[in-house]
């Protein structure tokens, strides 16, 4: 930070490169700094994690807490279940200087370390996961906010559509609005909020992390218990002696219980059903129509579209079958008449516990937002003077990686690339900044001694107790307006108590 214009009392704030110069009382480009008579100011919190499940998950102000739980010499006392986190900690740009916070504690009588960054992230980007059996878009389909493209749809999983959303190209590499649009799309959806995407060719999606999506202005209640095969297999046993045929009708394999091979081992009898589409195997079929957001993700509306006829040297009059879909969502009941044509009629009681029970099998469905980034040469200098051997470290399972406090997946090959479910992560844990790039927290965690051996930045590593009592890193040149606990989301465990990491392990 650098005072540019004495008389207007602005100041050049170089957390990142955009190099905003600001205003007295005004804010930067990116709404996290501000002069404050002169002195640049974090404006959002310094979150630091603990376990405290009475608080319900609620922020509680860093002062607040200091007068419940003061020492008589009025500091916190050092808590051995707290957990520095990066999130409103500052970055280390222009990439010279050590981490914000650079934290020692001890964890059941291991010296231990953790180094917090904010990451100025310009190749990163939202993986979105749909549970749904509704098509979405063609896979490689463009998919936009605002007209903009902002990334497109990608292969489908079980029961799931995945979109991949922002990246460096979109950030980057079109027009400036398309940079602008992918970065603000991805820090609401990073930080819980909703977004409404539309995809070329497909359906209009609104997403939010944790949350039902809603497909074409329709909130989506299931996933699909399982593929049209799979589907078959689960529930011969049960529709064994109750109906003649079932056909469960599924967009991507469709099942036929009599030709299928779990009907075969508990001795289904052939009916001459015909099916429209390409046969894997015996009572698998692939392309019985195309997708949509009719039976089982395809574009029917009527089941019988896939039938051939039957043939009528095994099919009898009388014959029934049941058609269903993946969800149970749709359902009908046939019979043949004497031209062995199947007539529709109401389905009988005694069939309606078994559609119902694939109803009760499908999951809710759900949106997953999970925010995936590199970790690059910057920000790894930050934790030392030898960056390649943070990567080296976290590869070797030295170093555990988190974010916000949150566990996550780090990549295996070159460089630091990880995944974080953004649910595991306290609130408005990113941030932007109008490169445009998002901000996430970054933190490592390891051995103290494993932490000098590395090149760590030894001469800036603070106490836990001092960081509790208000003190920030003498490589911070900014004022931290506020620091707040929070109680880590759900089940998320700290980062230095789980059994996971490394640094717990037993040397054999």
């Amino acid at each position: 930070m650098t005072v540019a214009d004495d008389k207007q009392q602005k100041i050049r704030c170089d957390a990142c490169p955009v190099m905003c110069y600001i205003a007295d009382g005004r804010a930067g480009a990116c709404d996290r700094y501000s002069n404050d008579n002169g002195q640049l100011v974090r404006l959002d919190p310094h979150k630091i994690l603990e376990h405290r499940v009475e608080s319900g998950g609620q922020a509680v102000p860093f002062l607040e807490r200091a007068l419940l739980e003061q020492e008589p010499d009025g500091g916190l006392q050092p808590n051995a279940e707290a957990f520095v986190t990066a999130i409103g900690a500052g970055s280390t740009y222009p990439d010279y200087k050590p981490a914000p916070f650079i934290v020692s504690s001890e964890v059941d009588g291991v010296d231990m370390v953790t180094v917090v960054t904010e990451g100025i992230f310009s190749y990163c980007g939202v993986k979105v996961k749909v549970d749904s059996d509704r098509h979405l878009g063609s896979e490689c389909a463009p998919v936009r906010v605002g007209g903009e493209i902002v990334g497109h749809v990608t292969t489908s999983e079980y029961g799931s559509q995945m979109l991949s959303l922002g990246g460096v190209n979109h950030l980057t590499g079109g027009s400036k609005k398309e940079g602008r649009i992918t970065c603000s799309a991805m820090l609401a959806l990073c930080n819980g909020e909703a977004v409404e995407l539309t995809i070329d060719g497909g359906a209009r999606i609104t997403v939010q992390a944790g949350k039902a999506p809603i497909i074409n202005d329709v909130l989506e209640e299931r996933m699909r218990v399982g593929c049209g095969s799979a589907t078959v297999g689960m529930f011969a046993a049960q529709w064994k002696g109750l109906v003649d045929e079932v056909v469960v009708v599924d967009d991507h394999i469709t099942g036929v219980m009599s030709e299928h091979q779990a009907g075969k081992v508990i001795g289904w009898e052939p009916t001459g059903i015909r099916i429209k589409g390409r046969r894997s195997t015996p009572g698998r079929y692939f392309q019985v129509a195309e997708p949509g957001n009719g039976w089982g993700g395809t574009d029917l509306d009527d089941p019988l579209k896939i039938l051939g006829a039957f043939d009528p040297a095994v099919a009898k009059p009388g014959l029934s079958l049941l058609m269903v879909s993946t969800t149970g969502e749709h359902a009908a009941y046939f019979e043949l008449d004497g031209d062995l044509l199947p007539v529709e009629k109401e389905i009988p009681e005694r069939l309606l516990p078994s559609v119902k029970r694939i109803e009760e099998n499908c999951e809710p469905a759900l949106t997953s937002v999970l925010f995936m980034g590199g970790a690059g040469g910057s920000l790894r200098a930050g934790v030392t003077e030898h960056p390649v051997g943070l990567t080296r470290s976290v590869q070797s399972a030295l170093t555990s990686v988190s974010s916000g406090g949150a566990p996550v997946y780090v990549w295996p090959g070159g460089g630091i690339t990880f995944m974080v479910d953004v649910t595991r992560m306290p609130k408005n844990a990113f941030g932007y900044v109008p490169t445009p790039a998002l901000v996430a927290p970054i933190e490592f965690t390891m051995r103290l001694e494993d932490y000098r051996a590395l090149g760590g930045h030894m001469d800036y590593v603070m106490p836990l107790a001092d960081v509790l009592a208000g003190k920030v890193g003498t490589q911070c040149d900014h004022i931290l307006k506020e620091r707040r606990m929070v109680t880590a989301p759900g089940d998320t465990p700290l980062p230095t108590r789980s059994e996971a990491y490394a640094w717990k392990r037993t040397e054999p």
